[in-house]
């Protein structure tokens, strides 16, 4: 039997092999950034991380890492101690390792600053390390892009997508201007997540450097009140409105309305800023997500809060529940947050719909009654809760917080914006690549753009509103371009052990400590040795083995060594003749031959763990360790 020669895939086809990269919105390079580390590269690592995000800090520490999910490393067989297999290994722990090279080379690196959490003389510094790093980040786009005239474009909310595109509007030759309603910048980064998971500092760092690049952010200041949106229609070359989905949503209870009844992201602000708000002894969170769990987390490390009671901003409380309709396994909370959240003595309770909130003669919330969900989503995977209407509970308390979801408000709309087209109130038509909305110089980015996602969606949303500013302004046509690299990898090697590594657990404080103050950190991160050893796990997707059918002997032994049986030799007879396959059969060999005395080599790509064995294996050299790497870059047309 002879080899069936076909020609090495395309481009396309080695860059979706990198998994991370292409799950990552802004198409972070996490492979390159954890290789690094692995190396300990730390000072790259940083400058990879952070080319594409102008938030990798904060990223490191509450990004929802859809790198994560989708990482090769938790798909392939997981090599036992004993040499048996285990169906699945776990994925790199890629956002943790990002927090480490920002803690490492990143704004936060550098002499801790004094910052100031008395809101009313908030400023996050400009320390001089972000005026360095807003130079390297001009240095890094001159040249390559002909920049605008100076033009002022407002951008209307200081969160993660008005910072981006105000971040990127700067480096493109923009003076952008931020319009934030709240007292300090960064929007539900500040006031929504809270500091126990994203110090307040690293924040202030982040935000430090956008302004080195010479963006202007206006706190305080709330558009259809302070100014009017039709002055800025005016006044500005384009307007950006990213003003995130910061409102709770109600669920229309009977005895919702009133006292002890409060939004969770209400909750959450309270406590950002500083605020008093009247909870109780006995508190119910509703929902199941990841803001849910901020919300009871945050209730919770009130009660542990006892000492120095002046300084807590909640009355002590005795418990906290989280009710959440789904099943355990079903819930959207992140894994990590149920598992802490449970740690720290939260009180869970699943599969329950609230149906009605008990108040007494007085008005006050005496108890949350709730009904057995016996279904949540349909056979297609839609949100359609099905109920036991008679299989119901009733708990006790006197607050609830309800965590089921945010909604955008753009009253400001009225005054200058009728032209934008909303499908529903409060979410208007939008471009789904332009971002423009019906209104022309008028663009929106992050919640409004696509709904309630991940920080880094708003990120890449942000990004690509101000790219959408630059071609309307300028009149110049942007254009990406996929630029790959293929190179071949001499005498490649892996770490010993690699693929028998445990993932390292990423250190957690003591359950009693994260409980000592409000913003007690519940991650401590890793240590420089344990980032390394966790880096090592990394199956280095961008190197695949190449194939020389002309040099291919049809030994076997390439398969014979593999350690994962990842590669098969199979007669092409027996393999399903998909059009594709007969394509590229009559173009090597013609259309008459018989399929029987041929044969080829399968890989099965999710098993392959990039070790080499099969290279260092052929006798013919018929096989190459090649690494891919690619980048989009951007040019005018």
């Amino acid at each position: 039997m002879t080899p069936l020669r076909v020609d090495v895939p395309g481009d396309g086809y080695h860059q979706s092999l990198i998994s991370c990269q292409v799950a990552c919105p802004v198409h972070t390079d996490a492979r390159g950034y954890v290789r690094a580390i692995a190396e300990g590269r730390f000072a790259e690592a940083y400058l990879i991380a952070r080319g594409p995000n102008p938030f990798a800090s904060i990223c490191g520490r509450v990004c929802g890492a859809p790198c994560e999910t989708a990482c090769r490393r938790g798909k392939v067989p997981r090599v036992d101690d004993d040499g048996t297999f285990v169906a699945a290994d776990r994925p790199i722990s890629i956002r943790a390792l990002k927090r480490f090279v920002c803690e490492q080379h990143g704004p936060e690196a550098r002499t801790p600053l004094a910052v100031l959490r008395d809101v009313e003389n908030f400023a996050p510094p400009v320390a001089a390390n972000a005026e360095e790093m807003a130079a390297l980040l001009r240095a890094s786009l001159d040249r390559r892009l002909p920049k605008a005239d100076g033009q002022s474009v407002a951008v209307i909310g200081a969160g993660p997508a008005g910072l981006s595109a105000a971040h990127d509007l700067a480096l493109l030759g923009f003076r952008p201007v931020v319009f934030e309603t709240e007292p300090v910048p960064a929007g539900m980064l500040a006031v929504g997540v809270p500091a126990y998971r994203l110090p307040r500092e690293v924040i202030a760092r982040e935000v430090a450097v956008i302004e080195a690049l010479g963006v202007e952010v206006r706190c305080g200041v709330t558009v259809g009140k302070d100014v009017a949106f039709a002055d800025l229609r005016r006044d500005f070359a384009a307007v950006i409105v990213a003003v995130g989905a910061k409102s709770s949503r109600g669920l229309s209870l009977p005895g919702e309305q009133g006292p002890g009844v409060f939004g969770g992201v209400d909750l959450l602000r309270a406590v950002a800023l500083g605020e008093t708000m009247p909870v109780g002894r006995e508190v119910v969170v509703v929902g199941g997500g990841n803001v849910a769990y901020d919300v009871a987390r945050s209730v919770l490390r009130q009660i542990a809060y006892d000492t120095a009671r002046t300084a807590a901003r909640l009355p002590g409380t005795a418990s906290v529940r989280l009710v959440s309709l789904e099943g355990l396994e079903e819930m959207p909370a992140d894994t990590a947050e149920i598992i802490e959240g449970d740690e720290e003595g939260i009180d869970r309770v699943n599969g329950w719909g609230p149906v009605e909130i008990v108040r007494n003669a007085a008005g006050a919330v005496t108890a949350a009654r709730f009904r057995k969900c016996l279904r949540v989503y349909d056979e297609n995977r839609r949100f359609a809760p099905l109920y036991d209407d008679a299989d119901r509970i009733t708990l006790s308390c006197d607050t609830v917080m309800l965590a089921v979801g945010q909604s955008p408000q753009l009253a400001f709309l009225e005054d200058g914006g009728s032209d934008v087209e909303q499908f529903r109130p409060g979410w208007p038509k939008v471009h789904p690549e332009t971002l423009a909305t019906t209104a022309p110089g008028i663009f929106v980015a992050g919640d409004l753009a696509h709904g309630t996602r991940l920080l880094i969606d708003a990120v890449a949303s942000g990004k690509a509103a101000a790219r959408s500013v630059y071609e309307y302004v300028t009149g110049r046509k942007l254009a990406s371009h996929a630029v790959t690299a293929h190179l071949v990898q001499e005498r490649y090697r892996r770490e010993p052990g690699y693929e028998s590594t445990r993932r390292v657990p990423v250190p957690l404080a003591d359950p009693a400590d994260r409980l000592s103050h409000p913003e007690a950190l519940v991650e401590i991160g890793y240590n420089a040795e344990q980032a390394m050893r966790e880096a090592s796990r990394c199956l280095d997707c961008g190197v695949t083995p190449v194939f020389d059918a002309v040099r291919c002997v049809l030994c076997g032994g390439c398969a014979d060594v593999c350690p994962t049986l990842c590669l098969k030799l199979t007669p092409l007879s027996e393999l399903a003749q998909t059009p594709e396959l007969r394509a590229a059969i009559e173009a090597s060999l013609g259309p008459d031959e018989d399929l029987a005395a041929h044969s080829a080599i399968l890989k099965d790509e999710d098993r392959c763990i990039r070790c080499a064995a099969c290279a260092m294996r052929c006798p013919v050299d018929a096989i190459t360790m090649e690494r891919v790497s690619y980048s989009t870059t951007w040019s005018t047309l």
